[in-house]
């Protein structure tokens, strides 16, 4: 991380931490997924850096932004992120988010015609049928239940439970990832029980060309084959990569070939 930069910006009226890899270079701005924060993407940025100036948000209630009571939606999120663009005075950057980021990405450039040059989505949740009112409250049970177990757990505690958990994943991910379990803020759960994003309308109104980049749903992976179909027949300019053997973490699980799609796409639209 040495020479990077790190500071806060208000957007949408909060204030929002980044970090940024800096240079008079394409930018390319990260979007985490929930209960992560921005530095869950630095082996992403170590690689980027060289050819981007590479910044990665805090969510709202994330790592070291503003915890507001209220505003996790997908709406508020995707303005959150439009006002941290503008705020950097960053024109045209790649836009990559994984599963709530992705989401949030993919809302922000449909609300904002010209706002990305690309973008690419890491397992969004895009569901095939959206889940009922029954299953949204089960969710949040077991999301608060999670987050309060890992509250209670030291950092290096954490880091061991993630190993377990998911022992494909390199060393170099599991510091980042037991740091926002600390930093989450409870208000968090609300997207949880929120409605599910339409997705389809989303992918319609994106203006610019997208990488979806899919996971195995046997092993967690939240876009189906259905869906990635589905999503071809309505988007303007898109593709999918599916990279095999991974879950809903694709570059944690398949680290490689992630960065392979990711890395011949920024090219492609740099």
């Amino acid at each position: 991380m040495s020479g990077w930069i790190e500071g806060d910006v208000t957007a949408n009226g909060i204030r929002i931490h980044y970090y940024r890899t800096g240079g008079d270079k394409p930018s390319v701005l990260l979007a985490h997924g929930v209960t992560d924060n921005g530095l869950c993407w630095r082996p992403v940025a170590e690689i980027l850096q060289a050819d981007y100036d590479v910044i990665m948000v805090d969510a709202r209630g994330h790592g070291l932004s503003e915890a507001t009571p209220d505003g996790y939606r997908y709406e508020v999120l995707a303005a959150d992120l439009v006002g941290v663009a503008r705020a950097l005075d960053l024109q045209r950057p790649a836009l990559v988010g994984h599963s709530m980021g992705a989401a949030t990405v993919a809302e922000a450039v449909a609300l904002s015609s010209g706002l990305a040059r690309c973008v690419v989505l890491e397992d969004p949740p895009w569901l095939e049928v959206p889940r009922t009112p029954a299953q949204r409250e089960q969710r949040i049970e077991r999301f608060q239940a999670n987050l309060e177990k890992q509250r209670q757990m030291s950092h290096q505690e954490l880091i061991e439970f993630c190993r377990a958990q998911s022992p494909s994943w390199p060393d170099n991910e599991l510091e980042a990832w037991a740091q926002a379990k600390h930093q989450v803020s409870p208000h968090v759960v609300e997207l949880m029980g929120g409605p599910a994003q339409n997705w389809r309308e989303i992918a319609r109104a994106i203006d610019c060309p997208i990488l979806l980049i899919a996971a195995d749903p046997d092993r967690g992976g939240i876009v189906t084959p259905r869906v990635a179909d589905e999503a071809a027949t309505l988007w303007r300019d898109g593709r999918v990569v599916t990279i095999e053997g991974a879950g809903h973490n694709v570059r944690r699980e398949g680290f490689a070939p992630f960065m392979s799609a990711l890395t011949s796409f920024l090219r492609e639209h740099s």
